[in-house]
């Protein structure tokens, strides 16, 4: 399915103003430091968050010399503690938060290599720290049906079409009896064929095998967690920026950071007759979605 991308910065689908507090993640470079940016231009007030205090605040001095107003919180999201003292800090700050933008990830694969060596840290950082954080904040969003929304950055390596395993298949097709217990026991099983050495054999995607793991993962926790806050007021939504150069592609790609913020900031800031829930976004040229 197809549709004409809505222009974000057209002031006749604006339904944002300098009051709507949009949260993202892993946002010191790459594709978070260009979205933390364009949210800024679109007059949004946008937190940056980063593992790395020094990063953070020299990323945050950068985007305020030209002029844009973006402020700065420590966040490591595979730290269950930085999690905790995050969200302290932003409901001391801020009160409220409309917008979480789960940007953050780590991947130790190079291109055309497939090592699965630190899977566990891939999988804590990918998946299992956007759950903690999201289950950290959701109590702090303005539960607004037409403002609250939160944006996985995924990737089209977690699709189900990438998954040979047919018993993984046949639980993630189950749309009625999918679970986080489900979801998590998949996770444990891959880590497990992980450490016994039968990965390979598993039915497991074929390309960056752990980090395709961890956004299959989040594509069905993304739609899970959709259906959960369904009438709750909170869209959730993934969107796989495609192959962009960033320091996690070493610098290879189709498109720019910057080209992938604008579709990226499009999806995040839809307007509310046009926000879908439980969708996979998908490329820069095309605004289509599809189930996850």
């Amino acid at each position: 399915m197809e549709s004409k991308e809505p222009d974000a910065s057209s002031p006749s689908t604006r339904w944002w103003c300098k009051d709507t507090i949009v949260v993202v993640t892993g946002a010191n470079q790459g594709i978070g430091y260009a979205l933390v940016k364009r949210f800024a231009v679109l007059g949004l007030t946008v937190v940056l968050t980063a593992r790395d205090p020094t990063k953070g605040l020299r990323a945050v001095a950068s985007l305020r010399a030209e002029g844009l107003h973006v402020d700065f919180c420590h966040l490591d999201v595979a730290d269950p503690a930085s999690i905790k003292a995050f969200a302290a800090s932003l409901r001391d700050a801020y009160g409220v938060v409309d917008i979480l933008v789960n940007n953050a990830a780590v991947s130790f694969n190079q291109i055309n290599q497939n090592s699965v060596e630190h899977a566990e840290t891939v999988i804590k950082t990918n998946f299992y720290g956007v759950k903690l954080l999201t289950d950290a904040l959701l109590p702090l969003f303005r539960r607004s049906a037409s403002a609250s929304r939160i944006l996985n950055i995924s990737s089209r390596l977690g699709l189900l079409n990438k998954v040979t395993n047919q018993s993984v298949r046949k639980m993630l097709l189950d749309e009625e009896r999918l679970s986080e217990e489900k979801i998590d026991g998949m996770v444990d099983q891959f880590l497990s064929d992980v450490q016994s050495g039968k990965w390979q054999e598993g039915g497991w995607p074929k390309v960056w095998t752990d980090y395709a793991v961890s956004k299959l993962a989040l594509n069905a926790y993304t739609r899970l967690l959709a259906k959960q806050q369904q009438g709750r007021g909170i869209s959730v939504n993934c969107f796989c920026p495609g192959f962009t150069k960033t320091a996690m592609t070493n610098g290879q790609g189709n498109y720019t950071t910057d080209a992938v913020a604008v579709l990226a900031s499009r999806v995040a800031l839809l307007p509310p007759d046009e926000l879908p829930t439980g969708k996979f976004f998908s490329g820069v040229i095309s605004s289509s979605y599809s189930k996850l």
